[in-house]
């Protein structure tokens, strides 16, 4: 009766991480819908992130748990999960977290959480028990995300302007600061469908390891799907306001028309991961968005150097976080 009692006590503070989790990635991860609207003046700071925290939760209404299947089911091997593997996974992701946050780097909370599970399974059972078409899917796009949101981002900027070519700057300014707020809106809602999904599947891959859900649901509890939500969207109204700078003002200098296209191409590349089924990084595809929306201006408009710095970041958190979560691994062996 005990040892029953101090395993449910291990899933219960196991679900509390996985939710710090998520109010954490939206922490994290609001600089990356509110960035540019703020940038460009449409909104305040404190405007937005309520903005954008509305949008993030009513995404729970809009869209079907693609992503929540992958990372619950589509990452590792069935039977391989345990306590410990859910346990190192969160660590791992919190910890680069932390750190990139603590720098102003805009690196993926999403590929943190992937990188964090890859590196415990492996530590307790070795590559052989990963999946691989959800490896290699998620991987992929951590190149395609930024590639597609440049494509979109810049193919919206020259539309745009060749749409507008005769209109008075003045006018197109007035219109697009109106506009902007739609296409904020959308990349929220496009945000909290992804990323809060990726919570609930670490949520539900934990509770389908330790019995309190059977693989074959079709979803996970209510309470999860719920919980995730709200804790991305109270995270997005504390926002993250060291990138906010990073991601508004560093890569490139913005104005309403360029906000709005930007926002617009990394609406549309979500919407289409998340009908997918595929974990992208908001991150990786709003700042390619925003690089591409700045090279249809001149090459020099793009501070190319911290776009740079951005891509080291996208490229070491998977191996990174992995690592750490491989010796949360073995931390959690001798706590629990």
């Amino acid at each position: 009766m005990e040892t029953a009692q101090a395993a449910l006590w291990i899933v219960v503070m196991l679900v509390v991480l996985a939710i710090a989790f998520d109010f954490m990635n939206g922490f994290h991860d609001a600089a990356n819908s509110i960035a540019t609207v703020v940038s460009t003046g449409v909104l305040r700071p404190v405007h937005a992130v309520v903005f954008a925290a509305f949008f993030n939760f009513i995404a729970i209404f809009i869209f079907h748990l693609s992503v929540a299947a992958t990372v619950g089911k589509g990452i590792v091997q069935p039977g391989v999960v345990d306590t410990h593997v859910v346990f190192g996974a969160l660590v791992g992701a919190i910890s680069w977290n932390l750190i990139t946050w603590y720098y102003g780097i805009p690196s993926s909370s999403s590929h943190a959480l992937i990188g964090g599970i890859v590196g415990a399974v492996i530590a307790k059972a070795g590559v052989g028990q990963l999946i691989a078409s959800g490896i290699v899917k998620t991987v992929a796009f951590i190149f395609v995300s930024p590639f597609l949101g440049y494509l979109l981002g810049s193919l919206m900027m020259v539309a745009v302007a060749w749409l507008f070519r005769r209109t008075r700057p003045g006018r197109v300014d007035k219109w697009f600061r109106r506009l902007q707020l739609v296409s904020a809106g959308a990349y929220s809602l496009g945000h909290g469908g992804n990323d809060a999904q990726k919570t609930i599947g670490i949520i539900w891959m934990l509770l389908i390891a330790t019995g309190y859900t059977a693989a074959s649901d079709a979803a996970p509890p209510l309470w999860v799907i719920v919980s995730c939500y709200v804790a991305i969207a109270v995270g997005t109204m504390f926002g993250g306001w060291r990138i906010v700078k990073t991601m508004g003002q560093k890569i490139t200098r913005l104005k309403p028309v360029g906000g709005f296209c930007a926002e617009t191409g990394g609406a549309l590349m979500l919407f289409i991961a998340t009908g997918l089924g595929i974990p992208v990084s908001t991150t990786h595809t709003i700042t390619g968005a925003i690089v591409g929306v700045g090279s249809t201006q001149r090459a020099s408009a793009v501070r190319w150097g911290v776009a740079g710095n951005i891509v080291w970041a996208w490229i070491l958190t998977i191996p990174a976080s992995a690592l750490v979560a491989a010796l949360g691994y073995w931390v959690s062996l001798v706590l629990f």
